[in-house]
């Protein structure tokens, strides 16, 4: 059995896709009610753990078709303490649904399981507020605490990997690197921003991944940026440096409204397409080392296949 410790060595040599926005595609698309946009919710009943499952098959199919690797999310960015207590969950139930959530994701991995199609399973880890703000700030031990429960709880199962997804401030993003590191999970740190290019907390993306490093040993396996629009940010990355390098992955929101537009929206802004897989064109140019192509909210599996046909046309076109 491959150890943890090794594993995303393979992302160094290989590209993988990610899904996209789970949430909202369950909301707008499937009309599934996620009460404070829980998807682990789901987990609950067969009915709710095929929807999942019927999600992630479409971008599980780009992949083999693009013959890429893929990094499977567990639904589980919604489950930790807070959130969970609101929805009535003990910690015992959660504990078990952080688990029965790994283990969703192992049975499809094991039905796309064949030689050359890498499959990282994912325990994706939320912030412990909001997403879009930063409120209720923690300091980094403080937020070390606060997740290392479910962060433990991923290490007892498949999980290969965890990640901090839609992270706006720094101090919560060192706090769940220290706890992956305390119980030996490769760990991932994916910030979003504000349209300026900036973390809601006012620090520059820069910044940011350089005080992670620092303040951890550079423990990160390497950083993404996720649910902001690639015009959002194209700029911040229009420049030099070590840090650039650290950056692997891209999970964009479709759309380009900023993220108080997209809270007070009651519709989904699906976006351009076209618009978004040229962006991803020119991160490719921007980013030396981006092998994790993904989306986020308003992006559904069509969106990647667009994505995929403007990254990947040349590969394909070589091998039929």
């Amino acid at each position: 059995m491959e150890r943890r410790s090794d594993i995303l060595t393979q992302i160094t040599s290989n590209t993988f896709l990610t899904d996209g926005g789970l949430e909202t595609t369950l909301i707008f698309h499937q009309g599934i009610e996620l009460t404070y946009f829980a998807s682990f919710s789901l987990l609950n009943d067969e009915a709710g753990k095929k929807a999942l499952a019927d999600y992630f098959r479409p971008y599980l199919n780009i992949a083999q078709k693009y013959q890429t690797g893929f990094i499977l999310d567990s639904a589980t960015w919604r489950a930790n303490p807070d959130w969970a207590e609101k929805m009535g969950y003990s910690t015992e139930a959660l504990e078990q649904i952080n688990k029965i959530a790994i283990d969703e994701v192992a049975k499809l991995r094991d039905e796309y399981a064949r030689p050359g199609f890498p499959i990282l399973l994912n325990g994706c880890i939320g912030p412990r507020g909001d997403g879009y703000v930063p409120s209720n700030q923690m300091t980094a031990q403080e937020a070390e605490t606060y997740h290392s429960e479910q962060i433990k709880t991923f290490s007892q199962t498949q999980a290969d990997m965890v990640s901090g997804l839609t992270m706006n401030y720094v101090e919560e993003a060192i706090g769940i690197t220290l706890a992956a590191k305390q119980y030996g999970m490769p760990v991932v740190i994916s910030f979003t921003v504000e349209t300026n290019g900036i973390l809601p907390s006012g620090q520059s993306l820069q910044d940011a991944i350089i005080q992670t490093d620092q303040a951890t040993d550079r423990y990160v396996a390497y950083y993404m940026i996720n649910c902001a629009h690639p015009t959002h940010f194209m700029k911040e990355l229009q420049t030099e440096g070590n840090w650039l390098n650290r950056i692997k992955g891209i999970r964009a929101n479709a759309s380009t409204k900023s993220h108080k537009e997209l809270d007070e929206s009651t519709e989904l802004d699906s976006g351009d397409k076209q618009l978004l897989a040229r962006n991803y064109q020119q991160l490719k140019t921007l980013i030396p080392n981006l092998t994790i192509i993904g989306g986020c909210c308003g992006t559904d599996h069509t969106h990647l296949e667009t994505i995929c046909e403007h990254l990947f046309n040349k590969k394909l076109n070589s091998v039929r």
